[in-house]
């Protein structure tokens, strides 16, 4: 089956033992693009988010980061490789089981500021990861994506009073 790519929005609260739960849309995706069920999870390098992908994508780094030095020399811009290649390198492969529930390790927690859930925001060859208060912090480029996470945090909430 060919990969097509992660899109949509979910938003899930945090479990008991500092479990996560990727949400099904995701979970689906990272399995395709894996065969396994192994999601792939780093900081983002701009955002204080994480990005998430399946194993599927450590083929195309080393592709990226020729595009990525290529602009910089005619844009006329420092590029790094080496630090840029362990940027892009420095994921860590974790194993969810078939409900999706896997544990975030605490660095990457702490990095992102992760804290009661997570909302997911699907990006093409990659996913982010946002702790809703960091999303809230960011410009009016991601309005769609605040307004879903709202809508979302909303919902769950909801359905935690009703229980």
């Amino acid at each position: 089956m060919l990969f097509g790519g992660y899109s949509g929005q979910a938003f899930t609260p945090a479990g008991d033992k500092g479990r996560y739960v990727l949400p099904p849309l995701f979970r689906k995706a990272v399995k395709e693009s894996s065969e396994a069920r192994v999601l792939c999870l780093a900081k983002h390098d701009r955002w204080n988010c994480l990005t998430g992908f399946g194993l599927s994508r450590k083929l195309e780094l080393e592709q990226q980061l020729d595009r990525e030095e290529e602009m910089a020399l005619r844009l006329n811009r420092d590029f790094d490789r080496e630090v840029r290649s362990s940027q892009l390198n420095g994921f860590v492969e974790i194993p969810f089981d078939d409900s999706g529930r896997f544990v975030m390790p605490e660095y990457l927690r702490d990095l992102a500021n992760v804290g009661d859930g997570l909302f997911f925001q699907g990006g093409g060859r990659f996913f982010t990861l946002w702790n809703p208060e960091e999303l809230l912090r960011m410009d009016d480029a991601w309005a769609a994506a605040k307004a879903a996470c709202k809508a979302l945090v909303d919902e769950a909430q909801a359905k935690g009073r009703t229980k």
